[in-house]
């Protein structure tokens, strides 16, 4: 019988909940580990429409992405204390550790919430139903290439983004480009798939991705994976070439009124 035909049998014929069990006993081991579930793994799987090794956990389903993002929102501490934080397509993995942490409280949204965890409310990135200065902390990864107006989406997240927060955004990144890529006469799912690398993008971002970002007011800092780890950690923690850009919003500096003698001087 052929591999491919014995998966699929494998696949109709035990459960889900099994197939795991039986996945995350074959692969039991201490060469990896996922920082999010917190498993020890001989190795990470393969992932991805071109195969990368060592990319997908067993268990939780963490990619390289989450895993750095989880790693750089501890090490900063940005998930300590009391905070009011929006969630854009909210990956299961972090769901439920943000909406059981009593110090949080949670806004999880997508524009089709049908393809997230229960709970989610369905809202449009570009016409944000909050208020202004709403949010202490904001997680967007691998959204704004989906987005036609980008820049109204990164208005929208600064505009309720409170002054002194942050927001921990994540992108598919073609270094090699010093300008993003965007073709508006691509507009089929094959065409994009071919121009974007995927059949839902609508543009590949650049190097340019920060000053866009600085363009609507954010002050911006970079945080990479290769700079923040050693190979031995990146291998570790199944980290690929991943940036995350850390995005704050300052306050707004205040205006003294003249004292009163300085005023008097000039009447």
């Amino acid at each position: 019988m052929p591999f491919s035909k014995a998966v699929k049998y494998i696949k109709f014929f035990i459960p889900s909940f099994l197939r795991k069990r039986i996945r995350l006993l074959a692969l039991s081991g201490d060469e990896v580990h996922c920082p999010i579930c917190r498993g020890n793994y001989l190795t990470f799987l393969p992932f991805g429409l071109e195969k990368r090794p060592n990319a997908l956990c067993p268990n939780c389903g963490s990619l390289e992405r989450h895993r750095f993002l989880w790693l750089c929102l501890n090490k900063k501490q940005l998930l300590s204390g009391r905070m009011r934080m929006l969630h854009i397509a909210p990956e299961a993995m972090f769901f439920a550790k943000f909406r059981n942490n009593n110090d949080i409280e949670y806004h999880p949204i997508d524009k089709s919430p049908e393809n997230y965890p229960e709970g989610t409310r369905q809202m449009d990135l570009t016409d944000l139903q909050y208020e202004a200065n709403s949010f202490d902390g904001i997680i967007c990864s691998h959204v704004l290439e989906h987005i036609p107006d980008d820049k109204k989406a990164m208005e929208e997240l600064f505009r309720v983004l409170k002054p002194g927060g942050w927001a921990a955004l994540q992108v598919p990144l073609d270094e090699k480009r010093g300008q993003t890529y965007e073709d508006w006469s691509i507009t089929t799912p094959e065409e994009r798939e071919k121009a974007f690398g995927q059949w839902d993008h609508v543009r590949v971002y650049g190097r340019d991705f920060g000053d866009r970002l600085r363009g609507v007011g954010f002050v911006v800092t970079v945080e990479s994976s290769e700079r923040e780890f050693g190979g031995d950690e990146r291998f570790r923690f199944g980290l690929g070439k991943e940036s995350i850009f850390s995005c704050e919003k300052k306050p707004t500096p205040q205006r003294k009124p003249k004292p009163f003698l300085d005023v008097f001087i000039f009447l």
